[in-house]
C-alpha cells in the first residue's frame, strides 16, 4: 500500500454509529477524521424482531451524512461492517439495500466471533508487542465479546448476546435505578455468560482490557472523579453504582465525565460490566485505546497483500481439519479459475476478489464427505454456514456455502438469487470444474471455450472432436448438466466439432 493512502472504517454499532479515517504512512494508521452518531438502533426492534422504520430511518440518515465525508473514496479504501443489532434484525436485508446506496459502499454482517477478533486486533495494535497473555472485553449495546489472545495473535474468542442498550431497556426501562434492579440485571448477565467462565479463567490471561462502548464511558466518570486514569477497579466500579443508587433514575446522575448519549444505557452497562467483572474474577481493567474499527482499518491494510489475508488461513484449516483431499481441492480450484476467467476479464470490477472467492468454495467443495459421502454437499453447506470462520463476513460465509450446496445436484432446488450474474458465473464454473475432475485428475481443459451471454443469460462451451473422442465420459456428463440448465433463467449449451 502506498504512503499517503486514505482508509475508512464504518462501524454500525447497536447503540452508536462511528466513522474512522485515517492516513496509511510506513506501516501505521495516522487518524485524520473520526465522526460518532448516537443512533442507538438496538432499541427499535418490534416483537417479530424487525427494526422499526423510525430506527431504521434514523440509521439511513446517519450513513447519508457519512457518504458525504466518504465522496472521492475508492471501493477497496472502505470497509463497512454492522454488529448485533443487524445480526439479529429479521428484515436487516431492507435496511442494508438501501443503506449500501446511502453510503455508497457496502454493509457487512459480521458474526459475533469475527467481531471479537476485530476488536482484538485494534486493541493490540496499541498495545506493547510482547508475550504478555491478554484478556480483551467489549461490552457494546447488544453484545458482549470476550477475546483471550498472546500479544497479537488472538486464540479465543465468543460474543454473547447482552449488552448495555439491551440490558437498560429491560431492567432500566424506566432510568430508575435501584437495588433490585441492578442485582437482576447483573444475575442475567452472569447467567448468560456463564458459559465463557471456564474458557476465560484467571490463570489464562495476565492481564485484562476494556474496549470501547461501556468501559470507554465508566473509565471517562471515573477519571474525572479523581479515580486513577485508565483503570477501572471493582472499588471505583461500586463507587459509581452507589452514585448511581443515589441518584435514583439515570435521568438525575449528576456526575462529570457522563455524556448525554450513554445516560440512558448507564445502567445496562454498568450491570453487564459488574456482572463479569464478578464471574471472571477480574479485580481491574486497564482501558484500551483500540476498538473494532481500528481492526477493521488494521485489516484492510493485510488484505492487499494476499498472503496475509486471514480468510486464505481459514480455508487452509478448515481443509485440514476436515481432512479434505487438498490434490483434488486445488486442481478443481484451478480449473474452475481457468474457465471463470474466460467469462469474467481480469479487468471487469472484483474480478480479482470473486476469483479468490471462487477458489475457496472449490478448495473446500468436498468438506462435506467428513460427515458422510451421501449429500455431502449438503453436509459442507451446513458446515460453512455455521463455522466460526476467521475473516468472512456472514454473507460470505452464505454465498460459499451456497456455491458449496449448488457445486452438484438439482439446481432448480437451489435457493439462490439467479438474476446476480456473477454468482452464476461461479456456479457454472465450479460445476463444470467438478465435471471434469470427476477423474481425480488433471482434464486437459485448455482447448476448451466457455462463453457467457449476460444480458441473454445464456452459456456455451465448446471443445474439439479429439478432446471429445478422448473424454467421454466427461462429454456424457456435460451433456447431463445442459439439461440441469433447463429450470433455472439460464440455458447451458453444451458444443463438440
Amino acid at each position: 500500500m502506498d504512503n499517503g493512502t486514505f482508509l475508512a472504517a464504518v462501524d454500525l454499532g447497536s447503540n452508536s454509529f462511528r466513522l474512522e479515517v485515517g492516513r496509511y504512512e510506513h506501516g501505521q494508521i495516522q487518524r485524520v477524521d473520526y465522526l460518532k452518531e448516537t443512533v442507538r438502533m438496538g432499541n427499535g426492534f418490534d416483537e417479530d424482531r424487525n427494526l422499526s422504520d423510525e430506527v431504521m430511518q434514523r440509521g439511513w440518515d446517519c450513513l447519508a451524512r457519512f457518504a458525504e465525508r466518504l465522496r472521492g473514496f475508492q471501493a477497496d479504501q472502505v470497509r463497512a461492517v454492522a454488529t448485533q443489532t443487524l445480526r439479529e434484525a429479521r428484515n436487516r436485508q431492507a435496511f442494508i439495500e438501501r443503506g449500501n446506496q446511502l453510503l455508497g459502499f457496502p454493509i457487512e454482517v459480521i458474526a459475533g466471533t469475527e467481531e471479537a477478533r476485530l476488536i482484538y486486533q485494534g486493541v493490540a495494535h496499541w498495545l506493547p508487542p510482547n508475550n504478555e497473555r491478554r484478556l480483551v472485553i467489549d461490552i457494546g449495546g447488544r453484545s458482549t465479546e470476550l477475546v483471550l489472545g498472546l500479544g497479537r495473535q488472538t486464540l479465543r474468542t465468543s460474543s454473547s448476546r447482552v449488552g448495555s442498550v439491551a440490558w437498560s431497556m429491560k431492567y432500566f426501562p424506566k432510568g430508575e435505578f435501584t437495588e433490585a434492579a441492578l442485582r437482576r440485571a447483573e444475575i442475567a448477565a452472569q447467567a448468560v455468560l456463564e458459559e465463557t467462565q471456564t474458557s476465560y479463567t484467571r490463570g489464562q490471561w495476565d492481564q485484562a482490557y476494556g474496549a470501547s462502548g461501556t468501559v470507554g464511558a465508566v473509565a471517562d466518570i471515573l477519571d474525572m472523579a479523581g479515580w486513577p486514569s485508565g483503570r477501572i477497579s471493582r472499588d471505583a466500579l461500586n463507587w459509581l453504582t452507589r452514585s448511581l443508587l443515589r441518584a435514583g433514575n439515570t435521568s438525575k446522575v449528576q456526575l462529570a465525565g457522563l455524556r448525554d448519549d450513554r445516560r440512558a444505557v448507564l445502567g445496562g452497562g454498568v450491570s453487564v460490566l459488574r456482572g463479569l467483572m464478578e464471574l471472571l474474577h477480574i479485580e481491574e481493567l486497564q482501558v484500551a485505546q483500540g476498538a473494532l474499527r481500528h481492526g477493521v482499518l488494521l485489516e484492510m491494510i493485510d488484505r492487499q497483500d494476499h498472503h496475509s489475508d486471514t480468510r486464505d488461513v481459514s480455508v487452509q484449516r478448515l481443509a485440514q481439519k476436515f481432512d479434505v483431499d487438498r490434490a483434488q481441492g486445488e486442481r478443481v480450484s484451478q480449473v474452475a479459475a481457468d474457465l471463470h476467467a474466460q467469462m469474467l476479464p481480469a479487468s471487469a470490477p472484483q474480478a480479482s476478489e470473486l476469483q479468490r472467492k471462487l477458489r475457496w468454495a472449490a478448495q473446500l467443495h468436498e468438506i462435506g464427505m467428513a460427515i458422510s459421502n451421501s449429500d455431502y454437499h449438503k453436509h459442507g453447506a451446513y458446515i460453512l454456514e455455521n463455522a466460526d470462520t476467521v475473516g468472512f463476513t456472514l454473507p460470505e460465509l452464505q454465498r460459499l456455502g451456497l456455491l458449496v450446496l449448488g457445486h452438484r445436484g438439482k439446481l432448480r432446488k437451489l435457493d439462490a438469487d439467479f438474476a446476480a450474474a456473477d454468482f452464476v458465473q461461479q456456479l457454472l464454473a465450479l460445476r463444470l470444474a467438478v465435471i471434469l475432475c470427476h477423474a481425480r485428475q488433471d482434464p486437459q481443459h485448455q482447448s476448451l471455450t466457455l462463453q457467457c451471454q449476460p444480458q441473454r443469460q445464456r452459456f456455451s462451451l465448446k471443445v474439439n472432436a479429439d478432446w471429445a473422442e478422448k473424454f467421454p465420459q466427461s462429454c456424457h456428463l456435460l451433456r447431463q448438466e445442459c439439461q440441469s440448465w433447463e429450470k433455472t433463467p439460464w440455458s447451458f449449451e453444451f458444443m463438440t466439432g
